[in-house]
């Protein structure tokens, strides 16, 4: 939910031409723009905790084969941040290593004389080093060395060797893809980020629910009446064009790369917080429509409207694309 402060919208004279504006610059943008972001290796802004971003930054170019996005990506997908999180197979801390692997790969990272699982300090940079160690057994294997290194972690270095590759295995070729979407949405972009095809008929959606009351946790049901709030209006939207997005508006953040406020672009997400250092601190969301304004659910007792994104809670933004929302973990994990 946003603060009362935000200024509102919503003018029915504003709203033509916002309409106007949507269909020719989504398309116009999507035709002259081109190229996604390549060779990308730091870090977008407030994408990952600051408690623990330095030792991603640090940690993620232990050795060629990664990168503190890729890092960042592979801490994601295993914990979503939990530093206590364990699974049902035993594996735990921030990493999720299961108990054999971490008595023969952690490390202690922090210098304090032990090896702590549970401790990020610890956990991070024995992430990255059994990383480096998995890329240095299967560096002869042909094909991308990252890939490869992903794989071993997945399906084992032998099967690597065996395969001379990524091994044709669903589910290590679904985590490699997985992991290396997900970089994408950790890397600060280089260049301009590739438009979204699917941009024109979300707005198309959230158009039709402006004047909308809100209503807090609504995803549109008929038993709610047909109403929204930020993330329910904003998943409800992408839904309609193939885009299945998360419920919860800091887990939509990593559903794509993150173009700078001056390369927004209709269709794009808009998100809010009052720790603009941590991602996992966003409370709100909108639907980027050009000129300064997204459409979004504010809070309760507004309707659906227009406003301004540049206020001194905007965080950044998000390209969503279908590869990087079904990168995304589903359900997150919960906290132990």
């Amino acid at each position: 939910m946003r603060k009362a402060w935000v200024v509102a919208g919503g003018a029915v004279g504003l709203c033509l031409g916002f309409i106007a504006l949507l269909v020719v610059g989504t398309f116009s943008a999507a035709a002259g723009l081109g190229g996604g972001a390549k060779g990308a290796v730091a870090l977008a802004k407030g994408a990952v905790p600051a408690l623990y971003q330095p030792l991603v930054q640090k940690w993620g170019n232990l050795c060629p084969a990664i990168n503190p996005a890729l890092l960042a990506a592979q801490l994601y997908q295993e914990s979503g941040w939990n530093p206590r999180a364990q699974s049902h197979a035993a594996a735990q801390g921030i990493a999720q290593f299961i108990p054999g692997t971490w008595a023969v790969h952690g490390v202690d990272g922090d210098g304090d004389g032990d090896r702590d699982v549970w401790d990020p300090a610890d956990a991070i940079p024995s992430a990255a080093s059994y990383d480096c160690k998995l890329a240095g057994y299967v560096k002869k294997a042909p094909g991308d060395p990252t890939d490869n290194m992903l794989a071993a972690y997945n399906a084992g270095a032998y099967a690597v060797i065996k395969y001379g590759g990524v091994p044709p295995y669903r589910e290590t070729q679904n985590y490699v893809k997985v992991i290396r979407t997900l970089e994408k949405s950790f890397a600060r972009p280089v260049g301009r980020v590739e438009p979204s095809r699917q941009a024109a008929g979300a707005i198309y959606f959230a158009q039709q629910k402006l004047g909308t009351k809100y209503l807090w946790g609504g995803n549109g049901t008929p038993e709610q009446g047909g109403r929204f709030d930020c993330s329910g209006l904003t998943q409800a939207a992408y839904r309609t064009v193939g885009i299945e997005l998360p419920r919860v508006a800091n887990d939509q953040y990593n559903a794509g790369p993150h173009p700078s406020r001056d390369e927004l672009l209709p269709g794009d997400l808009v998100f809010f917080s009052d720790d603009l250092a941590d991602s996992r601190a966003i409370r709100h969301v909108g639907l980027y429509v050009g000129g300064g304004y997204m459409i979004n659910a504010p809070y309760t007792g507004a309707v659906i409207r227009f406003d301004r994104i540049d206020t001194p809670d905007y965080f950044g933004a998000t390209r969503v694309t279908r590869d990087g929302a079904e990168a995304l973990p589903s359900p997150p994990r919960p906290a132990v």
